[in-house]
């Protein structure tokens, strides 16, 4: 596995593979690696010729100064994890190699953006999308791997893949959970004992509404309880639950049979924030 740190060298090795025809699949993440993560080099792997992951922590995406600072950091352990799974290159720029510049350019991604994740965390997905937008152009690869768990963010990378012509497919890998079904994040390192306890509560919220949703019960209905239940919690803070159209990602006010629902939830926990996310299909 070939270690990079600059966008030339990136772009030269990205450059060279294509030039030998062969296929390039880019895992894009911030590092803490997670037997998610790992999924996502093993199915580029199985896919494509070249697996180049990334590891940056994109300081644009986040609106909170603390979770910026406090984001776990092993790039050694990361490393250690990649090339056993099949990863051939990894790419870990420095803040100053990715934005010698302040960037300027704003993404505007309307109606996608304005729910959840984007009307709690503003300006999150115009930092996403600039990041991704630059490793999409220094890598240029065939498809890119993503994790359903950031349900609204693939959402966006779609959106902006069709809207730029970006060259190459989408491929969203289902969440991978812990055995009592909290969905693995890079930020479950950063939650004590007790808070670690009681996370699995936020996947048995979910799953109890989306038994109630495929029995027909309105969304406000479903959405109440779900709130409620975690309330009954004092560790945790909620700060959504949604039920949404899973393409549109607009808050549903009845069930439609036959049309595709998702259900989020994003909620404070020991000082963590933590977001999840069950499909319901049509």
């Amino acid at each position: 596995m070939q270690i990079l740190t600059t966008a030339a060298g990136l772009q030269a090795y990205t450059e060279q593979a294509r030039q030998a025809g062969k296929r390039l699949g880019l895992v894009p993440t911030m590092g803490a690696l997670h037997a998610g993560h790992i999924q996502l080099v093993q199915a580029a792997r199985a896919e494509c010729n070249e697996v180049i992951a990334t590891i940056f922590v994109n300081p644009t995406q986040f609106n909170n100064a603390d979770d910026f600072r406090l984001y776990p950091r092993v790039p050694e352990a990361d490393a250690a994890l990649l090339e056993p799974a099949g990863c051939t290159a990894l790419f870990v720029p420095s803040v100053e190699e990715m934005y010698p510049l302040p960037a300027v350019l704003r993404f505007d991604f309307g109606a996608l953006e304005q729910v959840m994740e984007g009307a709690h965390r503003p300006g999150h997905f115009n930092g996403v999308a600039t990041v991704v937008s630059k490793l999409f152009h220094l890598a240029r690869p065939h498809r890119a791997y993503f994790g359903q768990k950031d349900w609204q963010q693939v959402a966006v990378v779609r959106q902006l893949v069709a809207d730029l012509s970006f060259d190459l497919e989408i491929v969203a890998c289902p969440t991978i959970r812990e055995a009592d079904g909290l969905a693995m994040s890079s930020r479950n390192r950063r939650l004590d004992a007790p808070a670690r306890a009681v996370a699995p509560l936020l996947y048995q919220v979910l799953s109890a509404a989306a038994v109630q949703v495929r029995q027909g019960v309105r969304p406000a209905q479903v959405q109440a309880e779900a709130l409620a239940t975690l309330a009954q919690e004092p560790a945790i803070t909620p700060e959504y639950v949604e039920i949404a159209d899973a393409q549109t990602l607009q808050p549903l006010a009845e069930y439609v049979p036959g049309r595709a629902v998702v259900l989020c939830l994003a909620a404070h926990l020991g000082g963590v924030r933590l977001i999840d996310n069950v499909v319901v299909d049509g």
